[in-house]
């Protein structure tokens, strides 16, 4: 359903964080495209990872796009900590925020390319009074929260009305998915309109990571 160059982000959630420098190379040596950066605050999802300092210190250790996900109630409060400490792309979710306009105004101020997200559940109808003003719509493939979970294939449809949409108003948006992403699923998100795959356990535990990198592009 579209014809962008498909784009691998690498969720970081999944790698040896004891030894995040050299996790980081291993990437680049795959040839990941970006960095995925899970933000959990224990409320908006229940699960707690890793914040600001982190994402300062792996940005000191790469040139690669780090792609931030903001998995956080009030987005708003911190979307411009984010784009200080190095996010290039920043995402949050649609469910998290009562301002989405003015948390995509604060990416754009501060520099970043802006992501909007939807859970599992959520209808792709929540993005579509937005499309004109995001650079990303990232759909959720599992329920947010922990790694490792397996794919909802009910995804799919929310992928296709998202693109027909995009299509419709003739923008050139990216698709990003995350959960479950693999090897075996990535043909069907591909074919229903993402251009952006999110992998984290597929690609860390993976034999040769340059290998696993090439069956999802």
């Amino acid at each position: 359903m579209t014809d962008k160059k498909i784009l691998v982000s690498a969720s970081i959630l999944g790698c040896d964080l004891a030894n995040i420098e050299s996790e980081i190379k291993r990437l680049e040596k795959a040839k990941v495209d970006y960095i995925h950066f899970d933000v959990m605050d224990g409320v908006f999802v229940d699960n707690i990872s890793f914040g600001l300092p982190v994402l300062k210190s792996a940005k000191t250790k790469t040139d690669m796009p780090f792609d931030v996900h903001l998995m956080i109630t009030d987005p708003e409060k911190y979307i411009s900590e984010f784009a200080k400490c190095g996010a290039d792309i920043i995402t949050f979710h649609s469910e998290a925020t009562n301002d989405i306009k003015k948390c995509i105004e604060l990416c754009k101020k501060h520099g970043c390319k802006a992501g909007l997200s939807i859970k599992p559940n959520t209808p792709a109808s929540e993005v579509f009074e937005y499309l004109e003003l995001l650079d990303m719509v990232l759909v959720m493939t599992v329920e947010p929260g922990f790694g490792g979970q397996g794919f909802l294939s009910f995804t799919l449809e929310k992928i296709r009305e998202i693109r027909q949409k995009a299509d419709e108003l003739g923008l050139d948006i990216d698709i990003q998915v995350d959960g479950g992403i693999t090897d075996k699923t990535c043909g069907e998100v591909k074919k229903n309109g993402a251009n952006i795959l999110v992998a984290g356990t597929y690609l860390f535990k993976a034999d040769d990571m340059s290998k696993a990198v090439k069956s999802l592009k």
